[in-house]
């Protein structure tokens, strides 16, 4: 039997992914969490085969949960099971750990197939969006001009960002000017809008 945790912020999300999944003879969903913090929890008490990831969480998203859950307990895979097939989302996943990445419109017969590859050791990931990610590349932005963006996404002004993130206002119109480059946006909503459409923020 296939021990399952689902981490999904949409109660009405992981009751039907619990309600899909428990039809399956070898799979069992042993716990359910509303965001990252209790998916990190819940993995450590329950020791689940699998984790069932979504990507945009408040608070801490999937992608942070998965680096935390695959650092302490690395027996635990991670599917991640997504809205928005994002190529950046996908690298970043991978990089944190997951072992695979489908998009939540996926059949439910694909999706317990995929559950089942993934706690056998194998990789599954939607070929869809892994082409995609190999159209679209690695993100060009820095660590920083990301932190800059996300809080740009807002509406904040320089000052306010400066703020945030602990920076001097000249720095951080620095790094939005970068970003606005490297995205090759017009301002800096539009680069927000393209990274964000990326999976980079």
């Amino acid at each position: 039997m296939i021990r399952l945790l689902l981490a999904d912020d949409q109660a009405l999300i992981r009751g039907a992914l619990a309600a899909l999944l428990d039809l399956e003879a070898d799979l069992t969903v042993v716990g359910e969490a509303g965001s990252g913090e209790a998916a990190v929890a819940l993995a450590e008490e329950l020791s689940p085969d699998v984790v069932l990831m979504d990507v945009e969480m408040p608070g801490m998203d999937g992608i942070a949960a998965t680096t935390l859950i695959r650092h302490t307990q690395p027996s635990v895979q991670v599917l991640m099971v997504t809205t928005f097939g994002r190529p950046g989302f996908l690298r970043r996943a991978l990089a944190a750990g997951a072992s695979g990445f489908v998009v939540k419109d996926t059949p439910a017969r694909e999706l317990a197939d995929a559950v089942r590859r993934v706690a056998a050791g194998l990789r599954v990931v939607d070929p869809s969006l892994a082409a995609d990610s190999l159209v679209v590349g690695d993100s060009p932005l820095t660590d920083r001009e990301i932190d800059v963006l996300r809080e740009a996404r807002s509406g904040a002004t320089v000052a306010e960002i400066a703020r945030s993130v602990h920076l001097t206002e000249g720095t951080v119109r620095n790094h939005l000017s970068a970003a606005i480059g490297k995205t090759g946006a017009r301002n800096r909503a539009d680069a927000t809008r393209i990274a964000e459409e990326h999976g980079w923020l």
